[in-house]
Formats: C-alpha cells, structure tokens, sequence
C-alpha cells in the first residue's frame, strides 16, 4: 500500500477506471463456489428434517451466509460488473432474483436512485433508509414522531423491516406504478417463479421444508442484508446536503463507509464493506475492490469503521446539519434542553 496525496472526490472516480474490467474466469469461480455450496447446503437440511427439526433449522440459518452473497452476486450485475456482457449480467441477476425474493429489473431501478441521490436531503425516499433531521423531528406532531423512532427502533427496522421488504413490499412496485410495464412484469414474472418453485417443493417435502428450511434462510439473509445496507450510510459522521450543496461524488466518498471487517464476513458479503470506493466507482466488479484499497491508503483510511464501532449506527437516528453528523435520540434531546 503505497502513501499517496488525497485526491478530488471527482478525480478518485476516474482513478478508478482502470480496476472497472471484470475477470471473467474469476467471476464464474466466484459465481460456482457461491452457488453450489448453497443448493448443497440446501439439499442436506432437506434430507436432514427426516432426522431432526433443529439440525436442518440450524443448517438453514448458516445457508442465509450464502444467500448474502448470492444478492451481492445480483447486486454486481445490477450495475453491469460481473461480466462485460450486460444481457448475460441481466439474466444471472433475475435468475438469482428468484432465489433472493428480489425481482432484479425493480431492485436495479431503485438501486439506481440511490446511488445517484444518496446523502441528498431533497431527494430522500427511495432506496434509502427514513432520515429526519433534527429540525424536522421537532417540527412533526407527536404521531408522526412516534412512528419515526418505531421505524428507526432497531428491533423493527431489523427485525420488522427485512421481513416487510423481501417478502411482502418486493411483490409489488406500486412505487413505480408510473415507470412503465417492465417493472411490473420483473415482479410478477418473480413472483411466478418463486410460486412455482415453492408448490413444488410442497408437493416434493411437504410443508416442512418451507417451515424449517425455507423461512429461515430467507429470513436471517433479510436481516443481515439490511443491517449492511444499514451501516453503509448510516453512520455517525456520514454526509446529508441539500440538493444547492451536493455533489455525488463528494457524497459517495464521504457519505459511504469503510465497513472494515474480518476476512470471513468480507467473504460473505461480496466485499461490500467497500462501500465508498463502490460508490465511486460501481462498475469495479466484487472481487476487485479490495484491489483499491491495497493500492490506495487514503482510501483505506476514509470514513472507516470497525464491526465494533457500527454496533453503536443501530442507535443514531436523526441528521444534525449544524453539526454535521447523525444524533441519537437521547443526543438531539439534550442538545434542545
């Protein structure tokens, strides 16, 4: 790692480039050992329920580490990094949207919104986390302020939240009823498949692989998947400007985090702890991105955070402008008193 000058926001995106091509043969190992293991894992809890519920459950619950990266497989061919084909990136991610109760056409569209608004203030809504500012908290009744601090209550938005997304709000776009018939058709050719797909296992075990393998890997994927997508932004000393001040690069470098993990979760997740040089640079394929951060030791060091430090982003909640960091409740309370 070599010591270099910190560059413009807009300069490390075109610094950038050179990591952008995908090696292919490096992203079929990386789809295979990702996949087989999965279906493997699978089939063996399936077999296992003949024998005992809590060895196939616990089976199931460690297959959710596969299905993470299974969406950060989907996620990169979203942004068209997997490989230089961007129909063959396209058909991998809808198959795989299958499998992650994703419709991939649906998730791409919203993805794109927040990559191109994220840390923007008049542009929140989609494909983002609900943030309020300390200003607007205040200004809210007492009903919209209850339902604020239920949403940002950790035991909801990480227990209530994952389940509402993947497995209700992710069959129906109703939030992009007016971006044409294509979104409509991800979804309800999605849901389709995972109809079928689910008949047939019924048909083939019975209810209890739905019950006991099924549902739990779902359900523990969804909940570390949001916890991610979480601590990516919605960190202590993140960045939010209004539209007048705000830049995308700027927000992707200093809005996005260094989630520093050990190795094995950086595994699973596809290395998506790299999250701001992801941001710069999205067509930087998976595998590649620590790549940057070997060869660049700014970017090492930018907006990290360790997986001790994000346990405390479960408590922040509110966007103080003055002083340019997100609060906990209990700290935009003192603040006013």
């Amino acid at each position: 790692m070599r010591e270099e000058p910190n560059l413009a926001p807009s300069d490390w995106s075109r610094a950038m480039a050179k990591y952008r091509q995908p090696i292919h043969s490096r992203s079929i190992f990386e789809l295979t050992v990702t996949v087989a293991p999965f279906v493997a894992i699978w089939a063996v809890a399936w077999w296992m329920l003949s024998m005992s519920t809590a060895l196939a459950m616990a089976l199931a619950l460690v297959n959710a580490a596969f299905l993470v990266r299974l969406f950060m497989i989907q996620h990169d061919c979203g942004h068209g990094s997997l490989f230089r084909s961007r129909r063959l990136c396209d058909w991998i991610g809808r198959v795989i949207g299958v499998i992650t109760l994703t419709p991939y056409d649906v998730w791409r569209k919203t993805h794109a919104i927040h990559h191109a608004t994220t840390g923007n203030l008049d542009r929140r809504g989609v494909g983002d986390m609900p943030t309020l500012t300390v200003t607007e908290y205040r200004e809210k009744g007492w009903l919209d302020r209850a339902l604020y601090r239920l949403i940002r209550n950790p035991v909801f938005l990480f227990g209530v939240v994952p389940f509402y997304t993947f497995f209700l709000q992710n069959r129906l776009p109703v939030h992009l009823m007016r971006s044409g018939w294509r979104y409509w058709l991800s979804a309800m050719g999605t849901n389709a498949a995972i109809g079928s797909a689910l008949t047939l296992i019924v048909w083939l075990g019975g209810w209890d692989v739905v019950l006991f393998v099924f549902l739990p890997t779902m359900f523990l994927g969804a909940v570390a998947g949001m916890w991610f997508f979480y601590v990516q932004h919605q960190f202590e000393e993140t960045s939010w400007q209004h539209e007048e001040n705000w830049n995308i690069h700027e927000a992707a470098l200093y809005g996005s985090s260094h989630y520093e993990l050990p190795s094995v979760l950086r595994w699973i997740t596809g290395n998506i702890g790299v999250h701001h040089v992801h941001h710069l640079a999205s067509r930087i394929p998976f595998y590649r991105l620590p790549e940057v951060i070997e060869d660049h030791a700014v970017l090492a060091k930018t907006k990290r955070i360790t997986l001790r430090q994000s346990l405390r982003c479960a408590h922040l909640h509110l966007w103080d402008e003055s002083r340019r960091r997100l609060l906990s409740f209990a700290e935009a309370r003192a603040l006013s008193a």
